[in-house]
């Protein structure tokens, strides 16, 4: 890319921040962008999560990011979003300098983190995977299409602990006041980290369009204080390089709001290291030595049978889920099902048990929820069919029955596009389907065939939208 193409008012800016350095930056821009994935340690440090690790670390030939344990570059011709491990949720395809953020916000097992603008999953995925399964994390997208990829993503890597909204922050923080242990922000921004990858984010690009920017996350980062609760922790990140949305926008927040403490501030340079560029803060809020109010008190939100996105509560819930844990008990034997069931339609989920430790489901009432925990089972007719989230996130060894393919053969072709398999007649039942073992769906077997139930939207060898 020559520097002719890039905005005038752009590169006076570089110019000014950098100085001498700034022709080393520009030049960048010559070079290929840089392409990372991330091992879901949720999969990859099981047995044969780290047998296939292995095998995935030699056949994209990939290299270790400095700035993160899981991450690694990999370059071309290497395709591992065509591979079926990553339909098996082995890794996720993501931006290498976009992984600092989640690094330094340092989620632990346990908490109650916050992921505001979630979207496509990146930063939600890798949070999930600090917090080895425990706690609960809340993921938020406002737009519906895009709350819809990420719940994709959440189930492919097989989360349980997830919960996803779709819903301005402003609605969120009535709802969640001084909640969240963590919450991290990855603000929407003028993106001219972007510029090397898609080169129509340079059309969008104009000094009106940062301003706009800089007056949309001021809003949210007010919302996002109103949610963390006394002695948090929040990260602020955007994938953009001017100091109005960066460090302006953070000396003016622990400004206004004074029991904010900036700890540290980071910048990830594409001349300086293997990236696209990133910005990353971390902000600490003060512990309150007000204990008037208890944080679930003022969050528990009102009870009731049914809410307007379809929540029931109600006998209806008792017997579905009774229902399902008598079949779980035949044909899941390793599967505790721990956690509070909430049933949306015909749907039945697990929210994580730390959701009823502070927070009572009625929260939920009007909330927009792509993705209510764990989705364990649908209800057809008085019978149990799980859920394609249930299988991704169990272990083989959790199932009553599995069925493993090699992940360079022909039948794990076949099955992705939906085809079912020839299996011993031996074989009867719900089955959980794996490649190198790890799950990729449910199979049904019957007098020697498999009967494939991958979602129909899941039956192409593709990769899903992510940080590409």
């Amino acid at each position: 890319m020559n520097e002719e193409r890039l905005p005038a008012a752009y590169t006076a800016n570089i110019r000014e921040m950098l100085g001498d350095t700034a022709d080393a930056f520009l030049e960048s821009y010559l070079a290929r962008r840089t392409q990372g994935l991330r091992f879901n340690t949720l999969k990859s440090s099981s047995e044969p999560g780290r047998a296939a690790a292995e095998h995935a670390l030699s056949q994209f030939n990939l290299s270790q990011i400095p700035w993160c344990p899981a991450g690694f570059y990999y370059e071309d011709p290497a395709r591992p979003g065509r591979h079926p491990y990553h339909t098996a949720g082995l890794y996720y395809i993501q931006e290498p300098s976009a992984m600092s953020a989640a690094e330094l916000l340092k989620p632990l097992p346990g908490e109650i983190v916050l992921d505001l603008a979630a979207a496509p999953g990146g930063k939600t995925t890798h949070i999930a995977a600090l917090m080895q399964g425990q706690g609960l994390l809340i993921s938020n997208e406002i737009h519906p299409e895009r709350a819809k990829i990420l719940a994709e993503n959440v189930e492919r890597l097989g989360i349980s602990n997830t919960l996803v909204t779709s819903a301005a922050p402003g609605d969120l923080s009535k709802r969640f006041p001084e909640v969240f242990d963590r919450i991290m922000l990855d603000a929407p921004c003028s993106g001219e980290g972007m510029f090397r990858k898609d080169p129509a984010a340079i059309e969008e690009w104009s000094p009106k369009h940062v301003e706009i920017c800089v007056a949309r996350q001021w809003d949210i980062l007010q919302d996002a204080y109103l949610m963390l609760k006394p002695g948090g922790h929040m990260v602020y990140s955007t994938c953009t390089f001017n100091r109005r949305e960066n460090e302006e926008t953070m000396e003016r927040f622990v400004q206004i709001y004074p029991d904010m403490e900036l700890i540290v501030t980071k910048r990830l340079w594409p001349h300086l290291e293997r990236g696209e560029g990133h910005f990353v803060a971390l902000l600490h809020k003060a512990a309150s030595t007000d204990q008037t109010e208890s944080t679930s008190r003022k969050s528990k939100g009102k009870r009731g049978e049914r809410g307007s996105n379809g929540l029931k509560t109600s006998a209806t819930l008792r017997e579905a889920y009774q229902q399902f844990m008598s079949w779980s008990a035949a044909e899941l034997p390793g599967f505790a099902g721990h956690g509070v069931p909430l049933l949306f339609g015909e749907s039945l989920y697990l929210l994580p048990e730390a959701f009823s430790e502070r927070l009572h489901i009625g929260i939920l009432d009007g909330l927009k929820v792509p993705r209510a925990g764990l989705h364990i089972a649908h209800l057809k007719k008085n019978r149990i069919e799980p859920a394609h989230a249930l299988a991704m996130a169990l272990q083989p060894d959790q199932a009553a029955r599995s069925y493993d393919m090699p992940a360079d053969g022909p039948e794990i072709q076949a099955w992705l596009r939906g085809e079912s398999l020839p299996v011993p007649p031996s074989l009867h039942g719900w089955t959980l389907v794996t490649v190198d073992g790890l799950p990729v769906g449910w199979g049904k077997a019957s007098s020697g065939q498999l009967k494939n139930h991958l979602p129909k939207g899941l039956r192409i060898l593709k990769a899903h939208l992510e940080e590409v």
